[in-house]
């Protein structure tokens, strides 16, 4: 009987061992069919993208960036200075014909402000064919004479224009005008002290005396001395104090802060030298306290030509 026993149990064992092989063969099964399942959904997800994305860029080409109702036919520049448009537009580096959706906006405003004389920049786009770009240029205030080496051997007077915000600029070639050159561009004050190094085109100087001399030719144009002497030549190499040498060949010492308040004074004391009939020598403002003043026999110097008031640029637009 023991023996009948173990071998129904053997049966019986062998039956459970079957049924969960082929329990765990579908289950394997399933999941297999599941994997290939998931597997297929996201090869057709992205295979569905993809085609989208073909056929949306072809479109796009098709209708957009290849569609010639959308050539550029017209570059309008409109400017506040002198430079003149056809300079503005190979600066710009717009060609005719070119698609105007795939003109890169930002790289034409970049280029154009990347060059010196230049302020700022907006560049748009007028449907159908019309590009506009809008110029704000920089204003020359004063000007800087460096010596520099030349290629072929000896030394070149280098000449820099500085604008009222302290950005260095290389003056605009006359053929790239599109006005003469006016008598007050030629006579702007110089700038005495500058090495060439500190004078990188397109970056501002940051010396509080060049600031501040910037500040003085501002101060001086709506000043009581308007009018009455011209700055011929600032020196900003002496530190706290800007030394003005005038047109009439007066030595004028200015401190850097409250420059109304030092122009005042000037009027005050040329107009006490007119009562002696006699011309300022040399002028300390910078001391407080009181003014050191040496003059000059009015009689000594020769008359000075009538002094031409500095106009400021007017703002015009070219096109």
């Amino acid at each position: 009987m023991w023996f009948n026993r173990k071998q129904r149990n053997r049966r019986l064992s062998r039956g459970h061992v079957l049924d969960v092989k082929l329990r765990s063969g579908q289950v394997r099964a399933s999941r297999i069919r599941l994997a290939a399942l998931a597997a297929g959904l996201v090869f057709g997800t992205v295979f569905g993208i993809y085609v989208l994305w073909r056929l949306g860029e072809w479109g796009l080409n098709q209708l957009v960036y290849e569609n010639r109702t959308f050539a550029i036919e017209h570059i309008e520049v409109q400017t506040d200075g002198v430079i003149s448009p056809d300079q503005l537009r190979r600066w710009a580096g717009v060609k005719a014909g070119a698609n105007l959706f795939a003109l890169d906006l930002a790289r034409v405003k970049r280029d154009l402000e990347l060059v010196p004389l230049i302020g700022s920049v907006s560049v748009e786009r007028l449907l159908p064919r019309t590009v506009r770009i809008r110029v704000t240029e920089r204003e020359a205030l004063a000007q800087v004479n460096v010596p520099r080496p030349r290629a072929e051997g000896g030394l070149e007077i280098a000449v820099f224009h500085i604008d009222t915000e302290g950005y260095v600029m290389v003056p605009l070639d006359p053929h790239q005008r599109t006005t003469p050159l006016h008598q007050t561009e030629y006579s702007l004050p110089v700038l005495a002290g500058l090495r060439l190094p500190d004078l990188q085109p397109g970056r501002p100087i940051e010396s509080a005396q060049v600031r501040s001399a910037l500040s003085l030719i501002s101060a001086f144009a709506t000043s009581p001395m308007a009018g009455l002497v011209d700055l011929q030549r600032i020196d900003v190499g002496s530190p706290e104090v800007l030394v003005v040498t005038t047109g009439q060949g007066s030595e004028v010492t200015f401190g850097l802060r409250e420059l109304d308040q030092q122009l005042r004074r000037w009027r005050e004391i040329h107009d006490l030298g007119r009562r002696l009939k006699r011309d300022i020598a040399t002028l300390d403002l910078a001391v407080s306290n009181n003014v050191p003043v040496r003059w000059l026999e009015a009689s000594v110097l020769p008359t000075p030509p009538p002094k031409l008031p500095r106009t400021t640029r007017t703002k015009k637009r070219n096109v």
